[in-house]
């Protein structure tokens, strides 16, 4: 017998999880979206309002299409869930780039409540002994390794931080370069990949970013608006230039 959703998974403002279904010990997830600020205390709740009856979770992450590093709270909050509750919990079909940010922060995207991987090279783990039956003596001090997994997993931040940037100001940089390639497009006759080849040529000719080019060209494109600065107006004839078919 299957029991209703709960009002969090059926959609709403700020729902992350849109679909849920609770069959007898089991209940299945499927969020959707991103996991920003705010998605750990949807899941809280989430979680809070399954019957008391479920002893195993499993989550389809396959409708995620970002994250960043609130992604890494919406783990703890889950992987906490499932100790206080004892239930098993799995994590499936991560795909794109919150794939790409379990892989940088060092989590296995198949089971990535199993912690960040610090085997080395040779397959051990350096913050774990090794051996069967350690030597009698004094146990050797562990401060260096311990302190070695913890740099390492500070640049894997590090690097996931930045990286997490970079695809928000792609995101932000998307709309006005559509609207100056299309302007291309119509001003020019070039097709949409001869547009994006113009103005990336036009960035490096006049170096600078590629979103200020677009901008420029957008905003020269309007009735009043103000003409792309010299140096950047040169660098787009040089590229329209290059773009163009020769005669003969």
């Amino acid at each position: 017998m299957t029991s209703a959703a709960s009002p969090h998974l059926t959609g709403g403002l700020n729902t992350l999880v849109s679909r849920g279904r609770v069959d007898a010990d089991r209940a299945e997830l499927a969020p959707r979206g991103e996991l920003v600020h705010g998605c750990a205390d949807i899941l809280a709740r989430t979680l809070s309002d399954l019957p008391p009856t479920v002893t195993r979770v499993d989550l389809d992450m396959g409708d995620v299409h970002f994250m960043d590093t609130a992604g890494l709270q919406f783990l703890d909050v889950l992987g906490d869930h499932a100790r206080q509750r004892s239930l098993t919990v799995t994590l499936t079909n991560w795909n794109g780039q919150p794939r790409r940010i379990l892989e940088l922060a060092g989590l296995d995207p198949t089971d990535p409540l199993a912690g960040p991987d610090t085997t080395g090279p040779d397959g051990t783990d350096p913050a774990r002994p090794t051996g069967h039956d350690p030597a009698p003596g004094p146990v050797p001090p562990t401060a260096p390794a311990s302190s070695a997994v913890a740099m390492e997993r500070a640049e894997r931040l590090h690097i996931l931080q930045e990286e997490v940037e970079q695809l928000r100001q792609a995101i932000v940089s998307r709309p006005v370069i559509d609207q100056a390639r299309g302007i291309l497009m119509a001003t020019h006759g070039c097709t949409s990949d001869e547009a994006w080849h113009i103005l990336r040529e036009t960035s490096q000719l006049s170096n600078t970013k590629l979103r200020e080019v677009a901008a420029a060209v957008t905003a020269g494109a309007e009735a009043d608006g103000p003409a792309p600065p010299p140096e950047l107006r040169t660098a787009l004839q040089r590229a329209l230039a290059r773009r163009r078919p020769q005669p003969g």
